[in-house]
């Protein structure tokens, strides 16, 4: 498992390359603002929105997610903390006034970046290059 890429896995390049296509401009891995050890995969910093495309082993994927059958209970409870650690830093960053928008590694990049882009466009301006 530590071969396991934790950040520009192959979801995050494709949802990152259409937002920047479309002119978004963003920070990427950027950290948690107030916790440690924690970064944000995708950040618009001045909208205060932050993206997150989780995996769906390490997540708990309610389609996709597998169970280890070796060591099962030491994976039952690394998994439970990763989400227990999803959730707090989700409520974490949204009662610091941030929205949080969390999606699945096997959803399709083109829907997740035009999701992005409408919640983006929504909260005001952010940096855009006119295409």
């Amino acid at each position: 498992m530590s071969r396991q890429g934790s950040r520009d896995t192959a979801p995050e390049v494709a949802v990152r390359r259409l937002l920047h296509a479309s002119g978004l401009r963003y920070r990427v891995n950027m950290p948690v603002p107030g916790m440690p050890r924690r970064t944000i995969d995708i950040v618009f910093t001045k909208a205060k929105i932050a993206i997150f495309l989780d995996g769906c082993f390490w997540h708990g994927c309610p389609k996709h997610a597998t169970q280890p059958k070796a060591n099962a209970e030491w994976w039952r409870a690394k998994l439970d903390k990763n989400m227990a650690r999803d959730r707090e830093t989700t409520e974490h960053l949204q009662a610091e006034g941030w929205t949080v928008l969390r999606y699945w590694e096997h959803e399709i990049p083109t829907a997740v970046a035009e999701d992005v882009k409408s919640v983006v466009f929504l909260h005001g301006p952010t940096k855009r290059i006119q295409p």
